[in-house]
């Protein structure tokens, strides 16, 4: 058996090597919580993700994305070994088992640990030192404990864990330390959620497009004041990135107020969804236009100017089904849902429609001016449709000209030989980007 023990900084809180064990079954469904530690038994991974060097390297990128701080890690065949070899920061990592455990101190099991003062006065300060004790004496003295925990670590008894599993949906809360009067406050703490979630995430090889940020007030709250508010954020995709979470519910937080006091915060993630992961390319450097990478940075800053500026500020084109070229593109608060498949547009649709459409002046040659005169790039595409609305039938001819001073133009000609001059001739209706 390959065991590796994963220890986080000394100054993290709980959650967070509840969400390293979580992150790890990503790797491993055999994996538990070891004291202060997570130990994972990855034999049937080693060949899976290329060896012990490149599972642990890929466990620690997957950590720093979740933002997960890793400490020591260390590899053995026992997992209460792996932990005391973790442990010990100078402990020997060529050797056989037994000759690396006797260097290590005391401290590095936490059996033997307990009973260091009474041990040191023995003159024991390793851990070989106390294998070379009688074991009938130590058992009366400390008790069958500390025995049963060496002879597990050196691998000379069975060891029985709990294993991890995650559960059905992610709800977390988090009790504050103290009370909280401005919602930007909330970011520093949410961010312990966060983490666990992104480790919920990973091992689930899925992610979000919604979270629901909560938090209770204070009970000295007034009597108008609800017990309890909430915050809703959506992303553009689904993601389980915790710099862009963490900060998008930073754009969010900041303009939010409280109208009280909170004691505790919540997060939730109700609909989790398949994450498509990305291949690597075979060529270095070429993604292309349509690399999911710079697809998500797209969509982060998106999402955070969507919130600054506010909602519907910022918009994208949509296809609508239709006959009429007009009517086939429709701006939309972004983002917007999805839409069913629809028939593309014969052509270019223009960036920006001009309403109402702008009457051109004509050459002798009845060819439109704008600014100048136009050179044709494409054209015509005739329609006809429009008769079930009030605004009656058209019957156009659209082109795209591009004009030398304002660019790609949409320019159409109207075809009604017996209606009023006013709506016959050359009218600007659109203007590329």
């Amino acid at each position: 058996m390959r065991w590796l023990a994963l220890c986080s900084t000394p100054d993290a809180p709980g959650a967070d090597i509840d969400a390293l064990g979580w992150l790890a079954l990503s790797f491993t469904p055999r994996v538990a919580r070891l004291e202060e530690a997570v130990v994972a038994e990855v034999s049937a991974s080693l060949r899976l993700f290329g060896g012990a060097r490149a599972l642990r390297e890929r466990l620690q990128a997957r950590a720093a994305l979740a933002g997960l701080a890793l400490g020591a890690t260390a590899w053995a065949p026992t997992a209460l070994a792996a932990l005391a070899l973790a442990r010990a920061a100078q402990a020997p990592r060529q050797g056989r088992l037994g000759e690396r455990l006797d260097a290590l101190p005391l401290s590095a099991l936490s059996a033997a640990h307990a009973h260091q003062a009474m041990l040191a006065r023995l003159g024991c300060q390793r851990l070989g030192e106390l294998r070379r004790l009688p074991r009938p004496a130590l058992a009366r003295r400390f008790g069958p404990a500390l025995l049963t925990a060496l002879d597990q670590a050196y691998g000379e008894l069975p060891e029985a864990h709990d294993w991890l599993t995650l559960p059905e949906r992610f709800d977390a809360r988090l009790e504050l330390p103290y009370r909280v009067e401005h919602a930007p406050v909330l970011l520093h703490f949410a961010e312990a959620l966060l983490r666990q979630l992104c480790a919920f995430l990973a091992a689930r090889h899925a992610g979000v497009r919604a979270l629901r940020l909560a938090w209770q007030h204070d009970a000295m709250r007034a009597r108008d004041v609800a017990g309890s508010g909430e915050l809703s954020i959506a992303t553009a995709d689904t993601t389980r990135d915790m710099r862009r979470l963490t900060r998008l519910l930073g754009e969010h937080l900041a303009r939010t107020t409280l109208a009280a006091p909170a004691g505790e915060i919540s997060l939730s993630a109700d609909a989790v969804l398949p994450l498509e992961e990305a291949s690597s390319s075979l060529l270095p450097g070429h993604g292309g236009a349509q690399d999911p990478q710079e697809r998500a940075t797209t969509n982060a800053l998106l999402e955070r100017l969507s919130v600054r500026l506010g909602a519907g500020q910022v918009r994208e084109g949509r296809l609508h089904e239709d006959h009429r070229l007009a009517e086939m593109q429709r701006w939309q608060a972004w983002p917007a849902p999805p839409c069913p498949a629809v028939r593309r547009p014969p052509g270019p649709q223009p960036t920006w429609l001009v309403e109402p459409p702008q009457p051109l002046r004509c050459d002798a040659q009845e060819q439109p001016l704008y600014a100048g005169p136009l050179a044709r790039v494409s054209g015509p595409h005739r329609i006809e449709a429009g008769w079930w609305q009030a605004g009656g039938l058209q019957t156009r001819d659209y082109y795209v000209y591009r004009s030398a001073a304002r660019g790609l133009l949409w320019v159409y000609h109207e075809r009604l030989p017996d209606a009023a001059a006013a709506t016959t001739g050359w009218f600007l209706h659109g203007v590329f980007a």
